[in-house]
């Protein structure tokens, strides 16, 4: 992921109603959830949804699609991964394995992250 892609992600997120609303489509899993549904949940106006929505949307993190008059939207789950695999790509002394095992570890419960490619482990013997 490049930089630029990445600070645009954590602005989407850097505001209270779209962070909620970004969790609650995390938790609502791949079949996301209708707006109208987003909206009660969270108990925001359908116009200020809207504006939040678009700019998770711009940012690369929720995706949509339309079912019958309904908009569902849901978590990108791949970007989500990108983007915490970004944060911690350079952590534990230069031995990321530490906090992606972490990480993949917790997303399991939610999604299927993307297969990181890691490098063997040189033996020591």
């Amino acid at each position: 992921m490049e930089t630029k892609i990445a600070v645009n992600a954590l602005a989407a997120l850097a505001q209270e109603t779209r962070l909620s609303v970004f969790r609650l489509l995390v938790e609502a899993g791949p079949e996301g959830m209708a707006v109208g549904s987003i909206g009660e949940k969270l108990g925001v106006a359908p116009a200020t949804l809207s504006f939040h929505l678009k700019e998770l949307s711009h940012a690369g993190l929720v995706t949509s699609r339309q079912k019958s008059r309904f908009i569902y939207y849901m978590a990108d789950f791949t970007q989500m991964a990108a983007l915490m695999t970004f944060l911690t790509r350079n952590c534990c002394k230069g031995m990321p394995q530490e906090c992606l095992a972490v990480m993949e570890t917790a997303l399991e419960g939610c999604c299927a992250p993307p297969q990181i490619k890691r490098k063997p482990e040189r033996s020591k013997s």
